[in-house]
């Protein structure tokens, strides 16, 4: 089968191997339909992940076809049309039986080596991959639902629609989103679809920008002079909620600075910085709450399939491209260059 793996910093290459085996009863087999590079898949293509292994096969977004179950698999069976969650747990352990399953001890993520959890596995930019604990991580995609629209519910929607939740956004509010790619652009429609009044999009790229006002949101350039922007916009307060998806240290400080006194600010950008002095007198003068949020791809996916099935979203307004798995080199250098929102790559 064809795969596309890692080898080196921005060297990619679609490589030959065989089809995976089933190595555990709660293991399926699943033929991919659409897959999509993530900007997360870019952290190890820019080599900004020390010690990513050579060979690994990338990608945790993807749709599919169930093709084979271990014995112990009870929810599916061969010909099922399923989406992944990107995040891997057990589905039994105490985190999980809360909903916490990026905070499982058999976490993982597709495609992304040992950075999260300690055991790699082989991500979805290939024809078929294997899914352990199978019943907890597919989840069946209905009639109604297209594979580019399920796509979208294993990752970066669920990761949107976790953001706009944690920050306990109500309706009348006023919500800025820092950094509109593709996590910052669902998080703007989870925005709207619970109740913002007005959602300000923050960006320093014009195409992003131009994507988020076709959505609704008032568009904004940064700059030194945002917060003033800002304040220009909400009567001199401030945003009620900001989430921030970008995960580097100066969107997070301007998520602070533009957010209005006891309001609340909600990071899902990928955090991995430990140098940020944090503005503890700003954070303490305005009493602010700042959370943190991992999409959960495995607790949130049934309500977001009936929001894509009654037609309250549809995700696949980001998709930029279209290309076949053989064309992924291509399509990395095209989302690396900001040349695409969303590369979707069909086997």
């Amino acid at each position: 089968m064809k795969t596309l793996q890692w080898h080196a910093p921005r060297d990619v290459r679609i490589v030959e191997a065989p089809v995976p085996a089933l190595t555990g009863p709660g293991d399926a087999l699943v033929r991919v339909v659409r897959s999509a590079v993530c900007g997360t898949d870019l952290h190890p293509y820019r080599g900004e992940i020390p010690g990513f292994t050579p060979g690994t096969v990338t990608g945790h977004e993807f749709t599919g076809v169930v093709e084979r179950v271990g014995a112990g698999v009870r929810g599916f069976r061969p010909g099922d049309r399923v989406v992944a969650s990107d995040v891997i747990a057990c589905g039994s352990c105490w985190y999980c039986a809360r909903g916490w399953h990026y905070q499982c001890a058999e976490v993982g993520l597709f495609g992304y080596d040992t950075v999260v959890g300690t055991t790699p596995v082989a991500g979805g930019h290939a024809e078929y991959v294997r899914i352990p604990f199978a019943d907890t991580v597919l989840s069946a995609i209905p009639d109604e639902v297209t594979d580019e629209q399920a796509l979208f519910v294993g990752d970066i929607l669920a990761t949107g629609y976790a953001a706009a939740e944690r920050a306990g956004i109500r309706p009348g509010d006023v919500v800025a989103v820092v950094g509109c790619g593709p996590v910052g652009l669902m998080a703007l429609k989870a925005a709207q679809l619970m109740g913002a009044a007005e959602v300000l999009a923050i960006d320093p790229a014009e195409s992003r920008r131009a994507t988020a006002a076709a959505q609704g949101a008032v568009p904004l350039a940064t700059g030194d002079d945002l917060a003033e922007k800002v304040r220009a916009l909400t009567e001199g307060r401030g945003a009620d909620v900001v989430l921030e998806a970008v995960g580097v240290d100066a969107s997070l400080r301007s998520a602070l600075e533009i957010v209005r006194p006891l309001g609340t600010v909600c990071a899902v950008g990928a955090h991995a910085s430990e140098a940020m002095p944090m503005p503890t007198g700003l954070a303490f003068g305005k009493e602010l709450t700042l959370r943190f949020a991992v999409g959960d791809p495995i607790s949130s996916r049934d309500r977001l399939m009936r929001l894509i099935r009654t037609g309250r979203i549809d995700p696949t307004f980001l998709i930029s491209h279209r290309l076949p798995l053989a064309e992924a080199v291509e399509g990395f250098k095209l989302f690396d260059a900001g040349h695409a929102m969303k590369v979707v790559l069909v086997p």
